[in-house]
């Protein structure tokens, strides 16, 4: 079922300027995937409009949908709003819009806290996964995201960072969901106006700077690449980390299986994300 708010489609559409999509959870298939339909979709608007990736991710994991979906010169907003870059011609290395890193010592203190626990912490800087060990955790990642980890000490990747004066763009907590939400209560307790905490399933806690947010990265792309005031954006979303972006855009779409949250603050709820709810919103938008 698709349900909108009522929207005037025809009078709106010209007004839609720039597309913005989660990834995991809204736009991927249940193959975790891309559809034959969503990528036809996409194909048939990359060149009206910029077609921005906004996820979790780091940017190798979202560089092979990019490169799928035809827009490997588009924008792409990693770590939640913490990286955002874009590509230029064939050069291996993105220009960098904005970064944004979580400091060392709140880096050292989740290391710190989740020892003695069955907990899996994973560090993650520009285009860089750092795991201590290939375990479970790895491995489901890999085949999720398609990356694969370099696998050092968390001491090693400590003086790394120190050395160059760098931080994480995201940290990532995997394991049992008692110990996450545990972890939950310590990191939001401890670091409150810090971090942002939030966990994407029941056993992933996601770790990032407060002062980002998708909807922030999506107004600095916004204004800086293209002058497009977010009233002229599309988004689409299905988790909280979503939330933001959805409320501060011009049409804020959930797929169907959105968390009431997101659900609630959307101009529109369209088809489950497996359903290919993005490209049915895109076609109904702009293909009919």
């Amino acid at each position: 079922m698709y349900f909108s708010k009522s929207i005037h489609h025809e009078s709106i559409v010209m007004k839609i300027r720039a597309v913005c999509t989660d990834i995991d959870g809204t736009l991927l298939d249940s193959r975790r995937e891309l559809s034959p339909r969503t990528i036809a979709a996409i194909g048939r608007i990359r060149y009206r409009v910029p077609v921005i990736l906004a996820s979790s991710r780091m940017p190798g994991a979202m560089r092979h949908l990019q490169n799928q979906l035809g827009i490997a010169d588009h924008p792409m907003i990693c770590f939640n709003g913490g990286y955002v870059i874009y590509f230029e011609g064939d050069s291996p290395s993105p220009v960098v819009l904005d970064s944004v890193q979580i400091p060392l010592s709140i880096c050292s203190t989740i290391i710190m806290l989740a020892k003695g626990t069955n907990l899996h912490v994973s560090l993650f800087a520009k285009d860089e996964w750092y795991a201590p060990s290939l375990d479970q955790w790895t491995e489901r990642e890999e085949r999720i995201t398609k990356v694969s980890p370099t696998i050092m000490t968390f001491n090693d990747v400590m003086e790394k960072w120190d050395a160059a004066k760098s931080g994480a763009h995201k940290v990532m907590c995997m394991g049992p969901e008692l110990e996450i939400e545990g972890m939950y209560s310590k990191l939001q307790t401890m670091f409150f106006n810090e971090i942002h905490v939030y966990q994407s399933k029941s056993t992933y806690l996601e770790i990032s700077p407060k002062i980002i947010s998708k909807a922030s990265a999506l107004k600095l792309v916004m204004e800086k690449r293209f002058k497009v005031d977010l009233s002229q954006v599309m988004a689409f979303g299905d988790n909280y980390n979503d939330i933001d972006m959805i409320q501060a855009v011009g049409i804020g779409i959930a797929v169907g299986n959105a968390i009431p949250e997101v659900k609630a603050v959307a101009r529109e709820v369209t088809l489950n994300g497996r359903e290919d709810g993005v490209a049915v919103a895109i076609e109904k938008y702009f293909l009919r």
